[in-house]
């Protein structure tokens, strides 16, 4: 996940209500052709994660950024909420954090299925298959703010590879597959704030990226075959248009799908 260049400051807007229709109950992805099995199923209904899930970056607590000091943020705990709306809401907040000993002056939101972050619960990662994820996308002056994500990695990266299915880029919705020579991919400049659903569907050689049901792209170069795992995240980079603080995050629900 490349740092981003950061928008404007402006006041978030007021998330629109969760989907209350659409994929929610859907047993097949949405728009894509084929026999699926369901292997993973995750609502954020309830008022905490899923057991397979946990906050922050390989560790517990108040975790460093992703992007190391690109980012001015620290991923807290406390920044991952359910506040009875149906869905988890990753927040960013103007309080100081501070990781890796140094303080950054926004606090951040991430969870993930790492099996291997020295958690007690299960966790879950997947080799191939369809990942669709149901996300409100934050706003920053009515576009999509820099940096909500939606992505999967291995345990060895970049080697083990790595699917930004959704990240919130200069104000476009845009995909990518990251490996050992680069990150071949794209944007959605139609995408707009507000509920959507992100999918990709990885097979040996090829990734293909679905917004809304609707193919967008396709990277067939350097695509990898080791386990991956999901995080969702929402963070602040350092740039030079000053600092963001977006709406918050929302995700409805998280699936898994392989060919049956």
């Amino acid at each position: 996940m490349a740092p981003a260049p950061l928008a404007p400051t402006s006041t978030p807007t007021t998330p629109s209500a969760p989907p209350t229709t659409g994929t929610s109950g859907s047993t097949q992805p949405l728009g894509i052709a084929g026999n699926w099995t369901l292997v993973a199923n995750w609502s954020f209904t309830g008022p905490s994660l899923p057991t397979d899930w946990r906050t922050g970056w390989f560790g517990s607590g108040v975790t460093a950024g992703v992007g190391g000091t690109s980012e001015a943020d620290c991923y807290t705990p406390s920044n991952v909420t359910f506040p009875g709306d149906g869905t988890m809401h990753l927040n960013i907040t103007q309080t100081p954090s501070t990781c890796d000993g140094e303080t950054k002056p926004y606090s951040a939101a991430m969870v993930t299925t790492n099996p291997y972050d020295g958690r007690t619960g299960p966790g879950f990662e997947y080799t191939y298959g369809v990942l669709q994820a149901e996300v409100y996308v934050p706003s920053d002056g009515g576009k999509i703010a820099d940096w909500p994500a939606v992505w999967t990695d291995g345990q060895s990266w970049p080697a083990d590879g790595e699917d930004d299915i959704f990240e919130g880029l200069s104000g476009s919705a845009c995909y990518h597959f990251h490996d050992l020579i680069g990150a071949p991919g794209g944007c959605d400049t139609a995408i707009t704030p507000g509920w959507h659903t992100f999918a990709s569907d990885w097979q040996p050689g090829s990734v293909t990226y679905y917004y809304d049901g609707t193919e967008v792209g396709q990277v067939t170069t350097g695509i990898t075959s080791a386990p991956m795992f999901i995080i969702i995240s929402n963070g602040v980079g350092y740039g030079t248009g000053g600092l963001i603080e977006p709406d918050s995050m929302q995700v409805a629900s998280v699936r898994v799908w392989q060919a049956s």
